[in-house]
């Protein structure tokens, strides 16, 4: 059970790489970050059908979209300097929220 965390969180942070490599291949016209975001997105895809084996569907994927969306809101503020706003960081807190609702409602 503990290695299926593990896979998911390892698979969190592979789909950061991709989403990263996205912004950073600038519509697939720079080749290494569109190549490098090809094999993230496999990846985290494979890590998180290994963490299904033991988490249940509906909590994983509240916890992959939740807190990657999150980490991606943090990556665009702190390294492409996108704007911040207090709408902007309430938005990531109801989602934060609801993450953590979906997680304490049961597995």
């Amino acid at each position: 059970m503990l290695m299926s965390w593990l896979f998911l969180f390892i698979g969190i942070v592979l789909e950061l790489g991709g989403t990263t490599c996205m912004k950073l291949s600038e519509g697939f016209s720079r080749i290494l970050p569109s190549v490098a975001m090809i094999l993230f997105y496999m990846s985290s895809l494979g890590m998180l059908t290994l963490a299904l084996k033991h988490i249940p569907l509906n909590v994983a994927y509240a916890i992959w979209s939740g807190l990657g969306t999150l980490l991606v809101v943090v990556i665009g503020f702190v390294w492409f300097h996108e704007a911040v706003s207090l709408p902007k960081l309430a938005s990531i807190l109801l989602i934060i929220l609801g993450v953590i609702g979906v997680r304490l409602s049961g597995t």
